[in-house]
């Protein structure tokens, strides 16, 4: 049944620091469910610790002639200060509030420039607890970031001086579930457009995709050298590393883009269509992220047919299967860990039957991170909350 505009449920959305995957989320929900009357605003990704502290004051007053509306439910990232922002504009008090954990500061790993804006990082964490306290219900897009976040908040309440109440976080794991970002259908299915790939493997060079932030908590560095590695041992293969760069680039890439630079077919961001073919064309996806609350990126390509490899850590064991993850000892000695498992993958894509295998059993791991799968999830649980509010309000 087709619902009228006037009788849908009317959806506030605020996402509180734009980033690349909170903006895909928040597209997939607004284009995905139309059953929904959405409103959306949308805060720049720039200057973190002031759009963390300050996006309240920023959605109250600059965007309040839109929050004063009347809505059936608040939906908020977690990036947003909902305790301030409830304070600032009490009709938002009214209606059920749901919150998005994309990520989460307790499980960030940090650098020179964070370390030294350690009061940052504990008000970005102190905001993100006081907005779980005023949720209704709470979603994390991985297992990992859900525990990573209660671990994380329990050791930091247990640092504070005095006045926090024993048992503070006490039923809020019964108000949270995990529920991924959803893979769009636009992805292509891993048996499109793929003929190349039947091609015996001697015939062509594998294609490697690196897709990730050009930042350091992806460890590009570690990538960059078991590349140098694999091109010194002999093996062919040709580069794709694309994603989102920003002003300051790990020098790494300036090194990679000389030594590499014969096997280098795509570098820096790519359009979507651009992008989308990449993935396609490409043999295996690689992740030495010391961060990745859920992985879009490995996800995507997963969803194109592309062999994921990736440390056994973060919330990769979720969805890639065990044989493709490479094990942690000795930290030290992750680019030797790394380059003996593409050895050994690269002999292993010899076999077409291989091949076949890991394509299905990736697939497997995947499907519930799908669209088609997800998207009825969200609007189930989106009904419910307006609902169950409603019976609350009787």
């Amino acid at each position: 049944m087709k619902i009228s505009a006037a009788t849908k449920p009317r959806i506030l959305l605020l996402s509180g620091y734009d980033a690349a995957s909170h903006s895909y989320w928040r597209k997939r929900l607004v284009e995905g469910l139309m059953n929904f009357s959405w409103t959306e605003i949308a805060l720049p990704d720039r200057y973190f610790s002031w759009r963390v502290r300050g996006n309240s004051l920023t959605f109250a007053f600059q965007y309040r002639e839109f929050l004063i509306r009347q809505y059936d439910c608040l939906i908020v990232t977690s990036m947003v200060d909902l305790a301030s922002l409830r304070g600032f504009v009490p009709q938002l008090t009214e209606i059920p509030n749901i919150v998005y954990f994309h990520e989460n500061q307790f499980a960030y790993p940090t650098n020179e420039s964070t370390d030294k804006n350690s009061a940052n990082i504990v008000s970005a964490q102190l905001t993100s607890i006081y907005s779980l306290l005023c949720a209704d219900k709470i979603l994390f897009n991985s297992n990992y970031n859900q525990q990573t976040f209660f671990d994380g908040a329990q050791q930091l309440l247990k640092k504070l001086p005095d006045g926090i109440p024993k048992q503070l976080l006490a039923g809020m794991s019964k108000k949270s579930q995990v529920l991924p970002v959803p893979i769009s259908n636009d992805i292509l299915p891993i048996d499109k457009n793929r003929a190349d790939k039947n091609e015996p493997e001697g015939s062509r060079p594998l294609q490697i995709v690196w897709n990730h932030r050009w930042e350091y908590d992806k460890q590009p560095e570690i990538f960059f050298e078991v590349m140098d590695l694999l091109k010194q041992q002999g093996l062919s293969f040709q580069l794709h590393v694309v994603g989102q760069s920003f002003r300051q680039v790990p020098s790494c890439f300036k090194k990679a883009r000389q030594s590499l630079n014969e096997e280098i077919l795509s570098w820096g961001f790519q359009s979507k269509e651009v992008y989308q073919r990449i993935l396609v064309d490409s043999d295996i996806v690689i992740s030495t992220a010391l961060h990745d609350f859920q992985g879009l990126s490995m996800l995507q390509a997963m969803a194109s047919g592309c062999v994921a490899v990736a440390p056994h850590r973060v919330a990769y064991p979720e969805y890639i299967p065990e044989e493709n993850l490479y094990q942690l000892g000795d930290p030290i000695d992750e680019v030797g860990t790394l380059y003996k498992k593409l050895r050994d993958i690269f002999a292993a894509l010899k076999n077409p039957d291989w091949r076949e295998q890991i394509l299905l059993s990736q697939n497997q791991s995947i499907k519930h991170y799908r669209e088609s799968h997800l998207l009825i999830k969200y609007e189930q649980l989106f009904n419910a909350s307006i609902e169950e509010f409603k019976s609350d309000q009787d």
